[in-house]
C-alpha cells in the first residue's frame, strides 16, 4: 500500500534472452456471462499460486502484477507446478524505490513487455523498508516471462467480467480505507474510516448471486479471508485514472517466455518475518517498538535455520557475506551462530544449470 506516487523508468541495456513461444489464451466472446467465476475454481481446477506478503515494503504493484502472470502461466501450461517470479525484482528493476514510495504501475507493465520478470531465484525479496544496492543473479534474462502488450479495462462491471475471463486476473487500484485494514471476511464496501492511501492487487473472480468481485491481497494469509477478499461491486473504491491511466483496472496479454527454468528452486522456511523465536519456538513477533529493523525475525537462545530445496545438489549458507556451510544435500538445517545484533543470510542453491537463491535478515539478542 501507498500513496500513488508515478516514478521515473529505469531504462537498461539491451538484453538477449532466450525464450519458449507464446500459448494465447482462449478467448471467450459471448454476451451471456456466466453468473460466477473465479480462476480459483475453473471447470474444478485452481490455477492461483500462494498467497504472499509483500510487507514492509510498499510494492503492491509488482505483487499484483506477478499474481496475475502465474495464474496465467498455470493456464497456459496446464500444470500446476506453483510458478515464483520475482516481485522484488520486477519493482527495483522498472524504477522503483522505497524512498519514493512505490514503482508507476505502467513502467512496470512495460518492463514485461521490453525484458520480462524472472523466477524468485534470481532475487528473492528481503523484506526491507528502505532502498539498498540490488541485482539479480546472472543469467536471470535467459529465465524471464515476459508479455505482448497490456492494458486497461473500461470500469464497467459487464466488461471487467468479460476481461477476466478472456485475459485472466486482472490488477485493479483501490483506495484502501481504514475498515479495509481491519477486514476479516465477508463481502467489504466502504462503512466507515478516511483513507489511508492506495494500493493495488489482482482480480480474480466474481460472484452476481453476492454481488462481489473475488481479490488476492499480497498482505499475507494472516489478513481477510487467509489472504483473499471480497468487495462488493458497489464499494466505490476503483481509482480512476491510475498513475494517469485510462482507468483503474490493468490486462495483460501474450504471456510467454521461460515458464519452468531448469533452475534450482531454494527457499528459507524458518526463521520467518514477523516472528519471534525462544530457542527454537516460534511466537508472534515480540519488542514490535524498539529501533530494530520492522519485519527481521526476533532470535532469543539458540535457533535453527531451516532450508528447503527441490533440483539442487548443492547447498551454501552465508553469514554477513563469510561461507558458513557448504556441502551437496538437497536441503538443510544449520544453527545459527551469530553474535547480538542485526545479521543477513544468504543461502544459494546449485545444479549442473544454474544457481538460486534465498535472503534473510535476522536480529539476534
Amino acid at each position: 500500500m501507498r500513496n500513488l506516487l508515478p516514478t521515473s523508468f529505469l531504462i537498461l541495456g539491451l538484453l538477449l534472452s532466450v525464450f519458449t513461444p507464446a500459448i494465447a489464451i482462449e478467448r471467450v466472446s459471448t454476451t451471456d456471462l456466466p453468473s460466477v467465476f473465479s480462476w480459483r475454481d475453473r471447470n474444478g481446477i485452481d490455477y492461483t499460486t500462494p498467497v504472499k506478503n509483500q510487507a514492509p515494503a510498499p510494492t503492491c504493484e509488482t505483487y499484483a502484477l506477478c499474481a496475475s502472470l502465474e495464474t496465467i502461466i498455470q493456464y497456459q501450461t496446464g500444470e500446476l507446478f506453483e510458478p515464483d517470479l520475482s516481485e522484488t525484482h520486477l519493482y527495483f528493476y522498472a524504477g522503483g524505490t522505497y524512498e519514493r514510495g512505490g514503482v508507476n504501475v505502467m513502467d512496470a507493465c512495460e518492463y514485461l513487455v521490453e525484458y520480462g520478470v524472472p523466477d524468485e531465484g534470481c532475487y528473492p525479496d528481503p523484506h526491507r523498508p528502505f532502498d539498498y544496492p540490488f541485482e539479480s543473479l546472472p543469467g536471470w534474462e535467459n529465465r524471464t516471462v515476459k508479455i505482448s502488450e497490456w492494458g486497461w479495462i473500461n470500469n464497467e462491471d459487464e466488461e471487467i467480467k468479460q476481461a477476466l475471463i478472456d485475459y485472466g486476473p486482472l490488477v485493479i487500484c483501490i483506495s484502501v480505507y481504514e475498515d479495509f485494514l481491519s477486514y476479516r471476511g465477508g463481502v467489504y464496501t466502504h462503512t466507515w474510516g478516511g483513507r489511508a492511501g492506495g494500493h493495488l492487487v489482482a482480480l480474480f473472480g466474481y460472484d452476481d448471486n453476492e454481488q462481489s468481485w473475488l481479490c488476492k491481497n499480497s498482505w499475507g494469509t494472516d489478513w481477510g479471508e487467509g489472504g483473499w477478499f471480497r468487495m462488493s461491486y458497489d464499494a466505490g473504491i476503483f481509482i480512476d485514472r491510475c498513475y494517469g491511466g485510462e482507468s483503474g483496472i490493468i490486462y495483460l496479454d501474450g504471456v510467454y517466455g521461460t515458464f519452468q527454468p531448469d533452475v534450482p528452486r531454494i527457499r528459507i522456511e524458518s526463521p520467518k518475518i514477523y516472528h519471534t523465536y525462544l530457542a527454537g519456538i516460534e511466537i508472534p513477533i515480540l519488542l514490535k517498538k524498539l529501533p530494530i529493523q520492522k519485519g527481521a525475525p526476533r532470535l532469543f537462545g539458540k535457533n535453527t535455520l531451516h532450508v528447503s530445496a527441490t533440483n539442487t545438489q548443492r547447498i551454501e549458507i552465508y553469514l554477513d557475506g563469510d561461507l558458513q556451510y557448504n556441502d551437496e544435500v538437497a536441503s538443510v538445517s544449520w544453527e545459527i551462530a551469530a553474535q547480538r545484533g542485526l545479521h543477513t543470510i544468504e543461502v544459494y542453491g546449485y545444479n549442473d544449470n544454474a544457481i538460486s537463491m534465498d535472503i534473510l535478515d535476522i536480529f539476534v539478542f
